[in-house]
């Protein structure tokens, strides 16, 4: 059986997602209402008990009466009630069939998830081909003892995290929706330092609405020095996992590295509260840059990262770079090709 849940049908969509083996904040009925770049959808396939649900965001392709398909930000992909390691083989070639015909009766031409590194998602995917290697993400385990997990840490972060703490920088937690104009303060102006795309930009209304949520814990953290808040954190709690879902300070503050503490203080109060992981994530666009430099300063565990990146018309995929005189066979990490304005101006 082959059902999709539109975002109009809370109830029904935050079942599947509850009932599911795994899943995290990301696949979640109230996280997708936030995202407004596409209309979310919840494929389901189903055979009696056992389901396949992937969740999706459906866009229009502009100039044509043709649609694609993209992930939320963050790591998503599919989730079953059934372990993946324990999905039949057979269940999942017939979901691929299901999802196929999806495609084909939707005019869909394709189809873009980032799947989750903690969730064995990849034999599901192999099914259609399109996995593509994004990196590494970066975690810490919480199940070890603290002094383990700060023998790894890079010496400067020891000595930056000491001196932080000797000179009363400190670290608070909080789940008020109010400190959430604070945070948005502190983010919008270390993105615009930074020149990040509109596509990391977040409304105030964004950081609150992630407060209010009742399927997943959205947390705030700040670093406080006489009492000015000078880096903060959105961290979202979902099933042991802690997710560093955003991360700012404030630019008369980054000598300081505020921010070391506060990562060393979240392990901390994660451990309090019976989480077994907190996942950094990786670089900027999923690349071994500078950031992804500074997460490994803390840890040398590493999970692998990996996007799905799927063509289900090929005949149209291509016209619509032609349409576009965009070059097939562009050496651009971008998919669908055709939605790179990068490409299209150079």
């Amino acid at each position: 059986m082959r059902k999709i849940v539109t975002i109009h049908e809370k109830k029904v969509w935050s079942t599947y997602v509850q009932k599911a083996f795994k899943y995290d904040f990301y696949h979640t009925w109230y996280y997708h209402s936030l995202d407004k770049s596409g209309l979310p959808i919840l494929f389901i396939y189903q055979e009696k008990e056992d389901y396949i649900a992937f969740p999706l965001l459906k866009r229009s392709i502009p100039g044509s009466d043709f649609y694609d398909f993209t992930s939320v930000y963050g790591y998503a992909g599919p989730i079953s009630n059934v372990d993946f390691k324990l999905l039949d083989d057979d269940f999942m070639e017939r979901f691929k069939n299901s999802f196929l015909e999806f495609l084909k009766k939707g005019k869909s031409v394709s189809v873009f998830s980032r799947l989750h590194p903690f969730f064995d998602q990849i034999p599901l995917m192999e099914k259609f081909k399109g996995v593509h290697s994004n990196g590494k993400t970066v975690a810490i385990d919480l199940t070890m003892p603290i002094e383990t997990q700060r023998s790894v840490y890079r010496r400067s972060f020891k000595e930056k995290i000491k001196w932080l703490r000797k000179h009363d920088y400190k670290v608070k937690m909080s789940t008020k929706i109010e400190d959430a104009s604070l945070f948005f303060e502190i983010y919008t102006e270390n993105m615009k330092r930074v020149g990040a795309k509109d596509y990391y930009l977040f409304s105030k209304s964004y950081f609150i609405d992630l407060l209010a949520s009742e399927e997943f814990e959205s947390k705030l953290f700040f670093v406080y020095k006489n009492g000015i808040a000078v880096s903060g954190a959105v961290v979202i709690c979902t099933n042991k996992i802690m997710q560093l879902h955003l991360l700012a300070t404030r630019t008369a503050h980054l000598m300081e590295s505020p921010a070391k503490l506060l990562t060393d203080e979240i392990t901390i109060i994660g451990r309090q509260m019976g989480y077994e992981y907190f996942n950094l994530g990786g670089g900027v666009n999923f690349k071994e840059d500078s950031l992804f430099g500074w997460k490994v300063g803390f840890s040398n565990l590493f999970f692998e990262f990996n996007s799905w990146r799927f063509i289900a018309d090929v005949n149209k995929y291509n016209t619509l770079l032609d349409e576009r005189s965009i070059d097939h066979h562009a050496e651009v990490d971008f998919f669908p090709l055709y939605r790179s304005f990068s490409v299209q101006h150079n």
